[in-house]
């Protein structure tokens, strides 16, 4: 059974993040709020985390994971960007954008697009997601919790840990987070492209 964590939205307990991160470093899986819905998520070298992702939500291997940092500095280890970009990213972050970009050899190859070599990153304005990143001090390998016979990902604590229960380790609530999932903006082309219209502002790369 997943352990649930009721945390306050401006101040989450240091003691449910934690018990949290100590889940996620024993290679769980956690469902935790972020800006733009819950997510899925587990440490980027956590193999049957990925895979335990992919079947919760039916996903296939063309599918870009995000990598979700704290800051940054974190983001510049994980993806290359240049000039432009980076001034771009910059003014965007953190927010609800997920940004696609070539990864760095610090990214797994299981987690890349197996024809662009690419991998999603963001940095989430979220307390609480904040605070699951710090106390885990790495990135986290996520996914939105969209599930497959849904058309909007979940949007209650409680209820997605009664749903996935025996499905994931631990759920972090700190309140509604949400709908909407992050504008997604490739850069890994000449241009920027937006491939998903979301919670965050597209016109800042239109």
């Amino acid at each position: 059974m997943a352990q649930y964590f009721e945390v306050h939205p401006r101040n989450p307990q240091r003691r449910a993040l934690n018990q949290a991160a100590e889940i996620l470093r024993q290679d769980g899986l956690v469902v935790y709020p972020t800006d733009s819905c819950f997510a899925l998520g587990c440490r980027v070298g956590n193999k049957d985390g990925l895979e335990r992702i992919r079947a919760i939500r039916h996903l296939d291997q063309h599918h870009h994971f995000t990598l979700v940092c704290r800051n940054f500095s974190e983001l510049g280890q994980l993806v290359t960007v240049n000039n432009t970009i980076f001034r771009a990213v910059k003014a965007a972050t953190p927010g609800s954008y997920t940004f696609i970009l070539p990864a760095t050899k610090e990214v797994p190859r299981r987690l890349l697009h197996p024809r662009k070599k690419t991998v999603g990153v963001r940095i989430p304005d979220h307390v609480t997601a904040q605070a699951l990143l710090d106390t885990l001090d790495e990135p986290l390998l996520s996914s939105t919790l969209l599930l497959p016979d849904q058309r909007e990902p979940m949007d209650d604590g409680w209820d997605i840990k009664q749903r996935l229960d025996r499905s994931v380790d631990a759920v972090i609530d700190s309140g509604d987070c949400g709908t909407e999932p992050t504008t997604v903006v490739d850069f890994s082309g000449d241009e920027p492209e937006i491939v998903r219209y979301g919670a965050g502002d597209p016109s800042l790369f239109e």
